[in-house]
């Protein structure tokens, strides 16, 4: 994944955030050949700012494993 508006090796200093921001890109704008981390997912999942139609579909996702 490549993002043009994040300074990326300074947000990976604060390893938290960086997670909560690469899932909510790589939701919103497309994965483009990376995969989201399941467990990360799940974790982080109440404070993702994404869509909401997208957040019910991951729900339904992780519910039906």
């Amino acid at each position: 994944m490549y993002n043009w508006s994040v300074d990326e090796e300074y947000l990976a200093k604060f390893p938290e955030k960086y997670k909560i921001w690469k899932l909510e890109q790589l939701i919103n704008f497309g994965l483009g050949g990376d995969k989201i981390n399941r467990k990360d997912l799940e974790k982080y999942f109440n404070v993702l700012h994404i869509d909401p139609v997208k957040k019910k579909y991951l729900r339904f996702m992780l519910a039906n494993k």
